[in-house]
């Protein structure tokens, strides 16, 4: 049976404008520059330019429309007496000391150009020209060949029309095998040392290491190596030598051209904060060195003049361009204020977490960092938890200690046995200074750890300290065994 009934339903919703600054605040430095070229790009209300104190005081006037009816506006809104009001994005902020310089560098050449540079200097036919180029195509950038032979002679034959075999295929893996750096076109890490290996210069400890790597590979990556020695009737020096030879090969032959370090430096992160230690007076400003400076074309505004000065003569084509600046230009102030609204957020939030972390600042020890969650900046600044997340989350800070995520100033805390809170990144910072110091022959396990962080007043539990460990990228005790 159908029923009709009216029902009261109360719903929030986000404006353009709102979810234009929401979408700011979770950009990074380089991605904001990149968000403001393609906006320049596709909004011609919007432009580079410098803003007057007069045109920013009229620019905060002014009501961006957030709906309604399209037909009714008053074109006098978006005028002003000189040009469009404009908002000048960089922070007013900076040091008259500062400097800015951009370095020059030189991109050179990338990994697989310099493998295809190498192969020109082979005597190949053009067909065996075609099948090499193709195999260095399908290296990743580690070095290795991810792809079995017959998958690449069934795809070579649907991408180029190339007819060959498996075997042919085969041939042409070696002859990738034989060009620098040593190493490359493996199809693991085994068959990358071997080729290493089978490189140098012929003595004992190498053709030990190179028996080692191809019969007990297994047990060399568990540290097994009572089991080596028994196999390879080996004493402690000579198992020593061995381990030198293997551990200084490079298990990712690729990352060690410098054309590809180069490539890695060209993605290197940009801090979106800098912090600034005068004798102990911490002061936050925002990097803005690359993003420039925005407000609203002023030839939109000529266009509202002359709507404004023939009311009575508009044609349909004449009101829809006017709608259609209007438009334009809503949309250049909802970038510009969210542009401002954001600079202001990750400026306050910053400030707030150097405030609350001042003695890490002051001293860049991490037994210094307090316990903080998101709510404490939260409490301290006024906004929303979820705000503070989304300007903690992909952003760093530039300080005298180095580069370091927002999000690693947060933690949770633990009660020690004097019934201290202490931050769960002052105990990890602990628990990596023992496993430093430990003798290398037999390191700690985690019951051990648990013992150790006992005597310094921190009663944790076993698989606490496994947590932790893991966190800091260590392996288990095995794992850590040296010769």
């Amino acid at each position: 049976m159908l029923k009709q009934q009216l029902q009261q339903k109360l719903q929030q919703k986000l404006s353009p404008a709102q979810i234009q600054v929401i979408k700011m605040l979770e950009v990074p430095t380089l991605e904001l520059e990149e968000r403001i070229r393609q906006e320049l790009e596709e909004n011609p209300a919007l432009e580079e330019g410098a803003e007057s104190d007069k045109e920013s005081e009229e620019m905060d006037d002014l009501s961006i429309d957030d709906g309604g009816n399209n037909d009714d506006f008053d074109p006098e809104e978006y005028m002003a007496d000189d040009d469009i009001p404009d908002y000048k994005l960089k922070a007013n902020n900076a040091s008259k000391d500062d400097k800015h310089e951009d370095i020059p560098f030189s991109a050179g050449m990338t990994f697989h150009e310099f493998l295809l540079d190498q192969v020109g200097l082979l005597q190949l036919s053009e067909k065996d020209r075609l099948l090499i180029e193709y195999v260095i195509g399908n290296i990743d950038e580690e070095g290795y060949l991810r792809r079995t032979p017959e998958a690449m002679v069934d795809d070579i034959v649907f991408q180029a029309g190339v007819q060959t075999t498996d075997e042919e295929m085969m041939h042409i893996i070696q002859l990738v095998r034989q060009l620098d750096p040593a190493g490359v076109c493996a199809t693991n890490l085994q068959e990358c040392l071997l080729l290493q290996l089978e490189r140098k210069e012929v003595c004992p400890s190498v053709k030990l290491a190179i028996h080692l790597v191809k019969d007990y590979f297994e047990e060399f990556s568990k540290k097994h190596y009572d089991k080596i020695q028994r196999g390879l009737d080996m004493d402690d020096a000579m198992l020593k030598k061995v381990m030198n030879e293997i551990i200084h090969l490079n298990p990712k032959p690729g990352n060690a051209w410098g054309g590809n370090i180069l490539e890695k430096s060209m993605t290197t992160i940009v801090p979106d904060f800098n912090l600034e230690n005068d004798e102990g007076q911490l002061t936050v400003s925002l990097n803005n060195s690359n993003v420039p400076e925005l407000r609203v074309n002023s030839t939109y505004n000529e266009m509202f003049q002359d709507y404004a000065g023939n009311k009575q003569n508009q044609s349909r084509e004449m009101k829809e361009a006017v709608m259609f600046v209007k438009q334009k230009i809503d949309s250049a102030r909802w970038f510009i204020d969210a542009i401002k609204q954001r600079q202001q957020t990750l400026l306050t939030t910053m400030m707030a977490i150097v405030d609350f972390q001042r003695e890490f600042f002051i001293e860049g020890d991490d037994t210094y960092m307090k316990p903080m969650i998101l709510k404490d900046i939260a409490d301290r600044t006024g906004y929303d938890i979820s705000t503070i997340s989304r300007v903690s989350n992909s952003k760093y800070i530039q300080t005298e200690f180095g580069i370091f995520p927002v999000k690693y100033f947060f933690s949770e805390s633990m009660t020690n046995d004097s019934g201290e809170e202490v931050s769960t990144r002052e105990i990890k910072q602990i628990l990596f200074e023992c496993i430093e110091k430990e003798n290398k022959r037999k390191p700690l396990n985690d019951e051990a750890l648990v013992e150790v962080l006992k005597t310094k007043g921190y009663v944790i539990a076993r698989r606490t300290v496994a947590k932790y460990r893991e966190q800091l990228n260590i392996p288990v005790a095995r794992m850590r065994r040296e010769i």
